[in-house]
């Protein structure tokens, strides 16, 4: 099968976790300004959020452009990757209205370690369906952006169990990594 499909799916997936994740955002009933002001933790784990699933959907689709087909073990790869990030909109919500709490900050960071975890096996899975020549393989390289990711989500749920603030620093510093354009596959696919 080519990669149409699953991409097609994934894009969805993702669409629908982003909707998901503003729907926890509740309008207030109050129309004073002020009425907005505890709405603000629930509107910064929604952004942070919102720029991780956008990270994931980025790279996914670049990464999907070094694939020709694909085959079993790939498809559940991806499925594990959608079922972490599934769950970042109720990590999103828990946290944000709970956003003093170690609990909410630490299940944060559990579901960002499973979703890279679940990240790192399709790409993996894709590299071994591509074989020696893997056009993924050279564009990762050593991957030290992904692997540093993985630790900083682990030091962050540690930090969670101290500071739940110091912990979503930590997550809004891994997003902020990637906000700058990871441009490997790209330079791959065009030599």
């Amino acid at each position: 099968m080519n990669t149409n499909r699953m991409e097609a799916f994934s894009d969805g997936v993702l669409a629908i976790v982003i909707t998901i994740m503003v729907l926890e955002i509740k309008v207030p009933h109050d129309t004073e300004p002020g009425a907005l002001v505890p709405l603000i933790p629930v509107f910064l784990s929604y952004l942070l959020s919102f720029v991780y699933v956008g990270i994931y959907w980025n790279n996914h689709h670049h990464m999907l452009h070094t694939l020709k087909r694909v085959s079993g073990p790939v498809l559940l790869a991806n499925l594990h990757v959608l079922f972490w990030l599934s769950l970042v909109p109720f990590a999103t919500g828990w946290m944000g209205q709970n956003h003093r709490a170690v609990a909410p900050a630490a299940l944060y960071g559990a579901v960002m370690v499973m979703a890279a975890t679940a990240y790192f096996i399709l790409q993996e899975q894709i590299i071994a369906a591509q074989g020696p020549d893997s056009l993924l393989r050279r564009a990762v390289g050593r991957d030290w952006k992904g692997h540093t990711s993985l630790t900083l989500y682990l030091v962050a749920m540690l930090a969670s169990l101290r500071s739940p603030a110091i912990a979503q620093a930590i997550y809004a510093l891994v997003a902020l990594m990637w906000l700058i354009p990871d441009r490997r596959i790209e330079r791959v696919l065009s030599d």
